[in-house]
This record gives C-alpha cells, sequence and structure tokens, in this order.
C-alpha cells in the first residue's frame, strides 16, 4: 500500500527533493489557498478547485489543490522525508494518520475573521487552531490518555503557517474596502500582528515548538490585482506591494518575542526575498498572466478549459496561485535557504536538526 501511494505522490521532477530519511515525526499546516489540499472541497465557497484543468499535472487529478500540480506543503513533505502528502484537516482518518500530521488549510482563510468573508465558507485562522485542538484530542488515546506523553511527540513536530494574503486581497485591498478607508496601512498591520500574535501563542500553548511562519508575498505581482488595479508603466502594483511591508516589517520582532518563550523556536520564510528570483526558474517567461483562463469574478481557472501549453514558462496558474514550478522552488528555499534574506533566524531545514 505504501509503495502505491509514493508512486502517485513522486512525480520524475520531484526525485532529487526526496530526502531518504523522514526528519520529523509529524507536521502541521496552517494557511491559506497556498495550503489548502482540499478542505474547501466540503465547504460552500467559491473558493474551491476541486474541478479540471486544477490537478492536470498531479497524478491523482483535481484534489482541491489550488495549482496544477503540487502546493507548497506537498514539497516540504518530500523534503523533510514523509512517502505522501500531508492529509487535509477533512479527510483525516484513523491515529496513523493523525500522529503523521494534519493540513488545516483553508482557501480564502485570513488571520482576521472576516477577511475572506465574500467568498463564503472557510476555516479561517482562529477555526483552524480549533480544529487543532480537536485532533490533539484525537491524539490522546493513541498515546495512552498520557499528557506528558502527548506534549512530548507535539514539542518534536514541525508547524508550519501560511497567513496573512486574504487580509489583504480579500479585505483591506478589496477593490471596495471599508478596512483601506478607517486604516492606514500601517494601521492595518499593526491589527494584524497584534491578532497574529495572539494566534501564534495559542498554537505554542497546544505545544508547537518548532514553528515556520511564512511572511506574505509581492501581492501587487499576481494577475488579479493587475486587473482591479491596471499600473500605470509598472510591471506591479506598488502601492499594494509597499502596503504589504508594513506587516512583513514587523514579523521578525515578533519571532524574536516569540522565541523568548520556553524553548520556543520560531522562524520566519522570507517569501518577498524568494519571489524576487530562484536559478530554478531561469525558463520563466511568463509572469503577469495566468497559464488558465479565468472567471474574471474569483480569478480561478474556468472549469475545463485548456490550459497554456508549457505551464513551466508561467509563474501564475490562475490568478492569484503559482504554478507547480514556482511551488517547487519556494519549498526548496524555505528548506534550504539560496539567500541569506530567505529565512531567518534559520531555514526548514536546520530547524528540524535543531
Amino acid at each position: 500500500m505504501i509503495l502505491i501511494i509514493v508512486s502517485v505522490f513522486v512525480t520524475p521532477q520531484m526525485q532529487l527533493m526526496i530526502q531518504a530519511q523522514q526528519q520529523v515525526p509529524c507536521m502541521y499546516l496552517f494557511g491559506d489557498s497556498q495550503f489548502d489540499n482540499g478542505n474547501n472541497n466540503v465547504l460552500i465557497t467559491t473558493s474551491k478547485t476541486n474541478y479540471r484543468p486544477y490537478g492536470i499535472d498531479y497524478v491523482d487529478g483535481p484534489t482541491g489543490r489550488f495549482s496544477n500540480g503540487l502546493t507548497i506543503p506537498d514539497g516540504l513533505a518530500l523534503l523533510l522525508g514523509f512517502d505522501r502528502p500531508i492529509s487535509p484537516f477533512v479527510a483525516v482518518r484513523g491515529s496513523s494518520d493523525i500522529l503523521r500530521g494534519v493540513n488545516y488549510g483553508s482557501g480564502g482563510a485570513g488571520i482576521l475573521s472576516d477577511s475572506g468573508i465574500l467568498l463564503g465558507d472557510r476555516f479561517t485562522m482562529d477555526e483552524q487552531l480549533q480544529n487543532h485542538r480537536t485532533i490533539i484530542g484525537r491524539i490522546r488515546p493513541s498515546l495512552g490518555f498520557n499528557q506528558t506523553a502527548v506534549n512530548e511527540y507535539l514539542n518534536q513536530c514541525l508547524y508550519v503557517v501560511n497567513m496573512g494574503s486574504n487580509d489583504y486581497l480579500n479585505n483591506y485591498y478589496l477593490p471596495v474596502s471599508t478596512s483601506r478607508l478607517l486604516y492606514s496601512p500601517d494601521e492595518f498591520s499593526k491589527i494584524l500582528i497584534k491578532k497574529f500574535s495572539q494566534q501564534l501563542r495559542s498554537l505554542y500553548d497546544t505545544g508547537a515548538r518548532k514553528v515556520a511562519v511564512f511572511g506574505v508575498g509581492l501581492l501587487g505581482c499576481v494577475p488579479q490585482e493587475l486587473a482591479n488595479f491596471p499600473p500605470n508603466g509598472t510591471p506591479c502594483v506598488d502601492f499594494i506591494n509597499n502596503g504589504v511591508q508594513f506587516f512583513n516589517m514587523k514579523l521578525p520582532p515578533l519571532i524574536d518575542t516569540l522565541n523568548d518563550l520556553p524553548n520556543a523556536e520560531f522562524i520566519l520564510i522570507n517569501t518577498t526575498s524568494i519571489s524576487l528570483g530562484d536559478p530554478s526558474l531561469v525558463g520563466i517567461q511568463v509572469t503577469n498572466a495566468s497559464c488558465c483562463p479565468t472567471v474574471r469574478s474569483t480569478g480561478l481557472c474556468v472549469p475545463n478549459q485548456v490550459t497554456c501549453n508549457n505551464r513551466d514558462v508561467y509563474v501564475f496558474w490562475d490568478n492569484f496561485h503559482p504554478t507547480d514550478i514556482v511551488n517547487r522552488a519556494t519549498s526548496r528555499r524555505a528548506y534550504k535557504k539560496l539567500l541569506s534574506s530567505d529565512a531567518y533566524p534559520v531555514d526548514i531545514g536546520t530547524l528540524v536538526q535543531q
């Protein structure tokens, strides 16, 4: 059975990413659509991708991943030596599945509970933390209801958090936004950081010790924002990228503060640094358009339409989400930084060895 699963998960182009030995016993993932591996399939939402052409390069086809192939969590799982993807929360079954980790990611989710509300249902960051507490309750019987054993096990896991994009894309920088009328970019970032700090401390309180936090990328460069706010002679919407940096600049001090907690090892993955180029992506030719035809209102692929021929020359699969090749490059640099600015204070590969 395991050999079959491995053959499904591992594509030829991913072979070089596989680590021979699993480096952590478990991985728990919290995030938005870039991390969602199928949780939104059961929700009433427009942010759902369980149809073709999504998954066109994934052996299982459309699974709810917002990609033509693998997601960042899939790439990280390979790099960390897992033999198959981490299961989405809505699909976990037995104790063996739960003990290896859970992916709580949900398309449209944000740090703030009202971010993404126009998309429909989603598991917000607060709800994902509650789902994690539910899973911990299901772990206890597997470890003999021994709370010390549960804590020790959870302390060994890797936790990865990717939140904040929807607080901008589907809140602050919506074409019609009350948040943007009420708060300056700096004021809004302070609101996000205060809430995010509380959420990460809550995660720590559940037993998380090794935590990788992804920053927010260059949202002003995604095709949907280029359509919403056409730039004047620049490749990206500068005021969006500049606004997001108020949040990103507050993340390193937050990481430092969290690392003052006993035995805490929080790190920051600098998505902006990684977005600025990677040697493995020298063949990329199209940076401002999607590979698939998209629905104007949602930015997602039109169902069952023909896509671009060479997906490996596109940054974006749809109007929001990167292609498989970009996700693989991002996961590699999060695991082992290429530039010193990619991760602070260390990368994921170093974190799991500490």
